[in-house]
């Protein structure tokens, strides 16, 4: 036997070098710099958004708000869309129409956008932090399943925490980076503990699970469209339900409950100026009619980064879940050490590849420090050692160049 047959296999040792040779393969260092997530504008959106300023109608009134909506609930296969300005606002109402009040825990990931959780602060209700999976990336159901059984009591159709005294009224499963949660399993705990769903779709247009898109497995989804998002508005938020009587209350809940459209401008209750206006609705219209392009582009930049990264020692490409089609909204690379990570993060961005770390753990915030929490070590490994990569559609045109 050869000396060179008896070495076993060095595995690589400079992994954030390795990074950066890979990333050059997929998206060329002199085509750069390259963003982590810039919109794609095209199609009609001169056109559209020249209507508004041609006619004037550019506020929270307009045609094109409409057209929005219907667009949106035909992709989404919902019975009922209703704009608003962002995403925040889009939870915050769901999360009102559903019976949040005050004093109640909602249940949620530490691993996500703040927004989630301030939705919940908003109500004057009280984040209840819960472990993700590190596969999917969302809520982890049998790490959920055991901590309520741990803390939970069902009193009637409603599930007290035995620690603090509060209701736990509603859970709020996170489509992260736009991989869909484990929606399947997460419906057999609702089911058991009575409680409400209020899914955050905000970055899972385009994500689905047995042809069901993401959104439409609570009572209630929320989508953002921000301009980082798969599709943008500039800023703006929806959301989507099939229940006609909760869309008639989301629909005046996001426009300030007015009793009619004459001139004694009547409200009957206290609520909220969410109307998305009609100029972004106008650049939404323009970007809905080429999501099927941008999904495709985004499809293509993710199955090379899947192809270049996969194999690569100390590191895992967050490739979607077995159960769903992803949307690729922000693809992400996790590294066995976090010193690696940095390492890697530090190395492409100084060479011009826009990448983040992975988002940090709410429960670690200040404002949240103190929220009642389930054991959440796969959330702070995650955090650690997990960074997004340059993910907009636009840069799938660099492949091969």
């Amino acid at each position: 036997m050869s000396d060179s047959a008896a070495v076993p296999a060095t595995p690589d040792t400079n992994i954030a070098g390795c990074v950066l040779d890979r990333m050059n393969e997929v998206l060329p260092r002199d085509a750069g710099p390259h963003p982590l997530h810039a919109p794609t504008i095209n199609g009609n959106a001169w056109a559209y958004v020249k209507d508004c300023l041609d006619t004037g109608w550019v506020s929270s009134v307009g045609g094109w708000v409409d057209r929005f909506e219907d667009m949106l609930a035909e992709i989404t296969g919902a019975r009922h869309a209703v704009a608003t300005v962002n995403g925040t606002a889009a939870l915050h109402a769901a999360l009102l129409s559903v019976g949040v009040e005050p004093g109640d825990e909602v249940l949620l990931p530490s691993f996500t956008f703040v927004a989630t959780a301030n939705a919940v602060a908003y109500c004057g209700a009280t984040p209840h932090f819960v472990d993700c999976e590190t596969d999917s990336l969302g809520i982890d159901p049998v790490a959920l399943a055991a901590h309520l059984d741990a803390i939970g009591e069902v009193h009637g159709e409603t599930l007290i925490n035995r620690k603090t005294g509060a209701i736990i009224r509603a859970l709020v499963p996170v489509h992260c980076y736009g991989h869909p949660a484990n929606m399947s399993a997460l419906a057999d705990i609702v089911a058991r503990f009575g409680l409400t769903v209020v899914e955050d779709a905000a970055e899972s247009l385009g994500s689905a699970i047995g042809g069901t898109h993401t959104g439409r497995f609570g009572r209630v989804g929320a989508f953002s469209f921000n301009g980082n998002k798969t599709i943008t508005t500039g800023g703006g938020g929806a959301l989507i339900t099939d229940d006609d009587l909760l869309a008639r209350r989301l629909r005046r809940l996001t426009t300030t409950a007015r009793v009619n459209d004459g001139d004694d401008l009547v409200h009957d209750m206290v609520a909220y100026n969410y109307r998305m206006p009609n100029i972004n609705a106008a650049l939404g219209c323009a970007q809905l009619e080429g999501l099927d392009e941008l999904l495709a582009a985004k499809q293509s930049l993710a199955d090379q980064y899947a192809t270049v990264f996969g194999g690569l020692h100390g590191t895992r490409y967050a490739a979607a879940p077995s159960w769903g089609l992803s949307n690729n909204w922000l693809c992400g690379l996790v590294f066995d050490d976090p010193g690696d990570r940095d390492a890697a993060l530090g190395a492409l961005t100084d060479a011009g590849y826009a990448s983040r770390p992975f988002w940090a753990p709410l429960h670690r915030m200040p404002m949240y420090a103190h929220a009642p929490r389930a054991a959440l070590e796969t959330t702070e490994r995650l955090s650690a050692c997990g960074l997004t990569l340059p993910s907009g559609a636009g840069l799938a045109g660099e492949i091969d160049r």
